[in-house]
């Protein structure tokens, strides 16, 4: 049929179908359904399907969000349109598998450029609870260090298990406790130097991921008795076994700039290729069933 002679049909869809059908499209044209004068009419536009979404291959969006311009000539704004699971105004978030980053729950309540006390509630909240947390670890993991630092205790397995995580978690706290304050600086616009963020992006990520997975291992072996010579064998191929399961974290870690209307952001956000991200999934796995099982 030709062309023009089909057009002149496209306005039955929105009749037939009522209130029911708001669009509708097919390989030239995308059509939108409105009221006019107690009638649905479609207006319809020309929409190219095979049209790359990359901003003019500039696109700010990743995790393979689509980018939108304002304008095609001297465009002033993007937008992404994110894929299933994926959120952020750069689609730099995801909300499926195991992450260990606070920057998705607490980061976009962070104000910059406003002090502490005037924050919004929910962000001084999570700031006094987290220091209590952090200084009640930070008091038992040198307890422990201290009670289980003896000669006695270490003449058995279990013994060198235990001050293995008594030290585990001490250095668990102070990393955790590095990421909480230079979460809060950097979105409060207080930290700005761009090295600086990297070097922390690439690393502390890193670290605390090691030292939790070595804390589960740590218990677990625990549960079982064997000689001294074996232990101490055990406990050092662990921690090789372990950092070798995440040594290729560090190398997919990158800042991305969140710039918009009303403030600018840096996120530390970690992309794996397809491949990569099925075998992360698996060792994640692995590690959550160790603490499980223990």
């Amino acid at each position: 049929m030709p062309l023009l002679r089909l057009v002149k049909y496209y306005h039955l869809p929105c009749r037939n179908y009522s209130s029911n059908l708001s669009y509708f499209y097919d390989d030239l044209h995308i059509c939108l359904c409105y009221n006019y004068e107690k009638q649905r009419l479609a207006n319809c536009f020309d929409f190219n399907h095979n049209m790359k979404f990359d901003c003019l291959e500039q696109s700010v969006c990743v995790n393979e969000g689509q980018c939108f311009q304002d304008t095609s000539d001297c465009p002033q704004r993007a937008m992404c349109i994110c894929p299933a699971c994926f959120y952020g105004t750069r689609c730099q978030f995801s909300s499926s598998g195991f992450g260990l980053s606070l920057d998705p729950i607490l980061a976009y309540h962070i104000q910059p450029h406003i002090n502490l006390i005037h924050q919004p509630n929910i962000v001084k909240t999570s700031f006094t609870l987290t220091t209590i947390f952090i200084v009640a670890g930070f008091i038992n993991g040198i307890l422990a260090l201290i009670t289980f630092n003896n000669k006695t205790i270490c003449e058995v397995g279990c013994g060198l298990y235990l001050l293995g995580s008594s030290i585990t978690t001490l250095v668990i706290t102070i990393i955790f406790g590095l990421k909480f304050w230079k979460l809060f600086l950097a979105q409060m616009a207080i930290i700005s130097n761009r090295l600086f963020l990297q070097v922390q992006c690439t690393s502390l990520d890193f670290l605390l991921r090691i030292c939790l997975n070595m804390k589960q291992w740590l218990n677990a072996c625990m549960a079982i008795e064997r000689a001294i010579t074996i232990i101490k064998a055990t406990y050092f191929h662990l921690l090789i076994v372990i950092i070798d399961t995440a040594i290729y974290d560090p190398f997919y870690r990158r800042l991305i700039d969140d710039d918009n209307e009303d403030e600018k952001r840096v996120w530390c956000i970690v992309t794996y290729p397809s491949s990569l991200q099925i075998f992360n999934s698996i060792i994640h796995t692995f590690h959550f069933f160790d603490s499980i099982c223990q």
